[in-house]
């Protein structure tokens, strides 16, 4: 049997409960809280200037064939693979006009002269029509600025100021992939600031809302701040061995204050729950451990796990997010269980001090989280199982509907329109596209290697062009015995027409090798890695999902049960996606463009980060069900109870949560904006429809059976289960009475997998 605290489970609440994990973290107070002071401090230092380090793209496999023809093109040929563009507006002149003519050669000459930049061609050295507008009044000067993404930036930083603006008879505006990269890392840490600035007030009050007493409410605050910095000091260095996604910190931040609030204000409510039963701090501390502590132990373990499967994904923008969210999760489980009960020791019955609430309203000296708190809860949850078919079917029902529109779903590339309609890139890449023929940055690029003749370049030439998707074919560029083919596809450049054309393009026979990179062969190859790995990822986080649940609870059931209803949780984040953001209503109200699709990888980011947090309101909920049965035996009064005790606190939580990944939602990089405001939406809906209706609905119709385990089972969760340990005690229940237990029914619990 496994020891909490170094107490055997089943010691007595007193002296031997606490133990060694007790006497390890409260041992020396003061000396923990400095330590940790300085950790912090150390952080501080090391996480500086994290932002400027992390890239902003991510989205290609490193393994693609994409990826590969992408490379070796810029390579061999890199003004066929321009990142740069300069658009040149006239004002109203022809770009033909003498003066315009001479300004657009002038900063053709002066873009490459620049160090770091090749590949430099504009519409007055060659004439293509591709790079006049079809309104003659504006022209392109194409470029690529070498090096990573850090390299880039900060060669466009260097140039920009001298090339942007009036110069002489035209107006020049800086677009094309790297400027659109630059800018959305710019806009996402400034928009990151504020968002902070948002949530930390907003969560403060809310946290005195719950609490009452502002020492009580700092505590949660503080083990937030604390894995905030402590992740971007571990992202720091990580950006030494890997690359970052840029869009990693907002996760940080928004997991770094939900889920260290969330524990410590588990942690920190259980104590004021133990102190007003009469408990002295040190034991109220070494029972808080061993209950909530436990608890916050499987949640983290949950989140992480669900964060972790994003490993398996080629992509460093997915791989970004596993990094940070496994390092957040892990210093806030670790602050609020090491950290945290050093302070409730230092401050024992002072946690109740400075009661806010008595400044609006007399009488506040009850402790709301005492046993006589959660009437209304035990209300709920009584309603609902005496109605637990009808809210069972109800539930469920209406969950799967607000899914469907998930079905239409278009998967798309991250693009310019990420950005704001003013945002400088935004604005030349849609005049790109609104007014220059031949749909630039659309086109396929087709990478011919090993020697041929000209007459074979001809015929596969042919044959591409006789492709039922193909719009045309310019080409080959030939050097040495590399060439390559540029392949104008029919509607949109990454359309289903040109996801088509990729995969016939690839089909065609041809007498050297030959690999397919562009937009939409990025999103093939996106997809089809996705695709390969998805069932992978999924397959883990079930797995050991089902396993943690199984050791918190002995059940076979219960891991059944709450991986079928986290997964029913985000249906409504599914379909609102789809229905917002692709199909662009509420466009307006939130402020962003639509592009008619969603980025391949941002439903498996979302998927994760909010089955994990789904998971972690369960194991709030689940762990003080199986805490009551294994003191009363009583199923239907368990789960009451479990609702009745843990109710508002899951409410608080999600809603403070809420409250974070909404101040992300504000940003104005519209991917970011999508997945705050999503996993609000899917936090919310877990705690208040499927927490509150679903849960104790399935638990009431499963009834005795929620708690069996075959024998095998039963031994294993005997030896590997924790227990909370601590003699049984009565446990009364506000609210309705209890449903009457026949005696002779009433499970046994060697024939449950329970421990009392």
């Amino acid at each position: 049997m496994t020891e909490v605290n170094g107490a055997p489970a089943g010691g007595d609440a007193g002296g031997s409960a606490v133990g060694g994990w007790t006497r390890f973290v409260t041992g020396r107070p003061r000396v923990s809280l400095l330590v940790a002071l300085l950790l912090t401090a150390l952080a501080v230092m090391a996480g500086s200037g994290v932002g400027d380090r992390l890239g902003s793209g991510g989205w290609e496999a490193p393994d693609a064939e994409s990826t590969y023809a992408t490379k070796a093109l810029e390579r061999e040929f890199p003004a066929s693979q321009p990142n740069l563009l300069l658009l040149l507006d006239s004002g109203g002149a022809s770009v033909d006009d003498p003066a315009v003519a001479a300004e657009g050669k002038r900063l053709t000459e002066r873009l490459a002269a620049e160090p770091g930049v090749t590949g430099v061609g504009s519409y007055w050295q060659t004439r293509s029509p591709a790079l006049r507008a079809e309104d003659g009044h504006e022209a392109l000067i194409a470029a690529r600025i070498t090096g990573d993404d850090k390299t880039a930036a900060e060669t466009l930083d260097r140039i920009a100021p001298s090339l942007r603006g009036t110069r002489g008879p035209v107006e020049v505006g800086i677009g094309g992939p790297v400027a659109v990269r630059h800018q959305i890392q710019t806009t996402i840490q400034e928009d990151l600031v504020r968002a902070e600035m948002i949530a930390l007030p907003v969560t403060l009050i809310l946290l005195v809302m719950v609490f009452g007493s502002a020492i009580a409410a700092l505590l949660p605050l503080g083990i937030g701040i604390v894995a905030i910095l402590g992740t971007n000091a571990v992202l720091r260095g990580l950006t030494s061995f890997t690359d970052v996604s840029v869009f990693a910190l907002n996760l940080t931040t928004a997991l770094g204050l939900g889920l260290a609030i969330d524990y410590a204000l588990f942690i920190v409510r259980r104590f004021r729950e133990e102190l007003a039963e009469g408990a002295d701090p040190l034991t109220a501390v070494a029972t808080t451990l061993r209950t909530a502590g436990r608890t916050v132990l499987f949640s983290a373990l949950t989140v992480a796990v669900s964060l972790a499967a994003m490993l398996v994904f080629p992509q460093y923008f997915l791989r970004s997010f596993a990094y940070a969210g496994i390092a957040v999760v892990l210093i806030a489980a670790a602050a609020a269980l090491i950290l945290l009960p050093a302070a409730l020791v230092l401050l024992g019955h002072r946690v109740n001090s400075l009661d806010l609430r008595r400044l609006v309203r007399r009488g506040a000296s009850r402790e709301p989280s005492g046993e006589t708190g959660g009437r209304g809860w035990a209300r709920t949850a009584a309603l609902v199982m005496r109605r637990a078919p009808v809210f069972a079917v109800a539930t469920t029902v209406g969950l799967v509907l607000l899914g469907v529109p998930f079905l239409n779903v278009k998967f798309g590339t991250a693009d310019d329109r990420q950005l704001p309609a003013t945002a400088e890139s935004h604005v030349v890449q849609q005049h790109i596209r609104d007014g220059f023929p031949g749909n630039p940055g659309g086109s396929l690029e087709v990478l011919a290697e090993g020697s041929a003749t000209e007459t074979q370049y001809a015929s596969y030439r042919t044959a591409i062009a006789d492709l039922p998707d193909a719009a045309g074919v310019e080409g080959p560029v030939v050097r040495g015995d590399t060439a390559y083919f540029t392949v104008l596809p029919k509607g949109e450049s990454v359309g289903e027409d040109a996801q088509r054309l990729v995969g016939q393009v690839r089909a065609v026979d041809a007498p050297f090798d030959t690999s397919v990179t562009g937009a939409a062969a990025v999103l093939v190859d996106s997809k089809d890695a996705i695709g390969d790995r998805l069932p992978w990822a999924a397959g883990i986080i079930v797995v050991v999902t089902l396993l943690l649940v199984f050791l918190l609870t002995g059940s076979v059931l219960i891991p059944i049960q709450a991986v079928v209803l986290n997964a029913l949780s985000l249906t409504a984040m599914f379909g609102a996606v789809v229905w917002v953001f692709q199909e662009g209503h509420l466009s307006g109200l939130l402020g962003f463009t639509s592009t008619g699709d969603i980025e391949t990888t941002l439903p498996v980011l979302m998927f994760c980060v909010a089955f994990g947090l789904s998971m972690d309101y369960g194991v709030f909920l689940l762990s003080r069900i199986k805490e009551e049965y294994d003191h009363t035996g009583d199923h239907a009064h368990s789960v009451r109870y479990g609702l009745q005790r843990t109710g508002g606190l899951i409410t608080a939580a999600a809603v403070i949560l809420a409250v974070v990944m909404v101040a992300i939602g504000t940003s104005r990089v519209t991917n970011t904006k999508m997945l705050g405001l999503g996993i609000a939406l899917a936090v919310v809906m877990d705690a208040m429809v499927v927490r509150s209706l679903l849960v104790p609905a399935v638990m009431r119709l499963t009834g005795r059976a929620t708690w069996w385990a075959p024998g095998p089972l039963r031994r294993f969760h005997a030896r590997f289960g924790l227990s909370e340990g601590g003699a049984p005690k009565p446990r009364p229940l506000s609210g309705p009475e209890p449903e009457p237990v026949d005696p002779g029914s009433r499970p046994d619990r060697d024939t449950v997998g329970t421990r009392g």
